[in-house]
């Protein structure tokens, strides 16, 4: 976990600066939601000298394949290979994941430890796994908690107010219609190269779909369509604010 060294005021949330390399935290209802969903953003973060902690909420004890263990093991080799490091929380288990207040609580003590900058968390879009948008909601209640520094249960912590809260889609049917679209540029090969052996690593859940195939495809469109050559889409939960024109980029539009 992530430690921070200078004297805060523990009632006072702390800002997120956007030229800094603050950590990006990334949350997960089952073991492979982060790697398939934005482990491409992940690797090339933390090529760029950005750690990354990763918190799966469930050991995927619901699946068709894999065993606990089995998908344990594998997500901590993915993180590896993504140079992040990752923690397991239990909430109330795959496939039973509810919106409770103790929840959110949890994971606002997360943010607090870890101080992040970025937050990416699954999209809230209904028409997918059950848990992914019951935990997006979760996690979005838990960034605000995190920076309330009168939270009796989080106390003993420093409130923390993380910079910008991203939602990650797992498949295309889980893209928000109603949020604008970030295009992260994913091209380099060497962070490819490293998805790909990450997403490879969760070997079990290759055995009745072709999960890497897919999720690089979807990258390779979003690429065609920013004209290069893969680009991870994630949706802010609010507007971003930047400091001058310079920093807005580049538009998607090659066609």
């Amino acid at each position: 976990m992530f430690h921070e060294t200078q004297s805060i005021d523990p009632m006072k949330p702390t800002p997120h600066h956007p030229n800094d390399l603050s950590p990006i935290l990334a949350f997960g209802a089952h073991p492979d939601d982060i790697e398939f969903g934005c482990g491409a953003v992940i690797a090339k973060e933390t090529r760029a000298g950005c750690a990354a902690h990763l918190v799966v909420c469930s050991k995927g004890e619901a699946a068709t394949n894999g065993t606990p263990e089995q998908r344990e093991a594998e997500a901590r080799r993915a993180a590896e290979l993504l140079g992040a490091t990752i923690e397991f929380i239990d909430l109330d288990g795959d496939a039973h994941l509810q919106i409770r207040t103790e929840h959110a609580v949890k994971l606002a003590r997360i943010i607090r430890t870890a101080r992040p900058g970025i937050v990416l968390a699954p999209t809230l879009t209904e028409n997918q796994h059950p848990d992914h948008p019951r935990l997006g909601r979760l996690i979005r209640d838990a960034a605000r908690l995190a920076r309330y520094g009168g939270v009796t249960e989080l106390r003993d912590l420093p409130a923390h107010t993380i910079g910008q809260l991203l939602y990650y889609a797992a498949s295309s049917d889980a893209e928000p219609p109603d949020l604008p679209t970030v295009l992260i540029d994913v091209s380099d090969p060497q962070v490819i190269a490293a998805w790909t052996a990450a997403m490879e690593a969760h070997a079990s859940q290759m055995t009745t779909r072709k999960y890497v195939e897919l999720q690089l495809a979807r990258a390779r469109l979003n690429g065609l369509h920013a004209g290069v050559e893969h680009a991870i889409a994630l949706f802010p939960n609010d507007p971003i604010v930047v400091d001058s024109l310079a920093q807005i980029g580049r538009g998607a539009r090659s066609f």
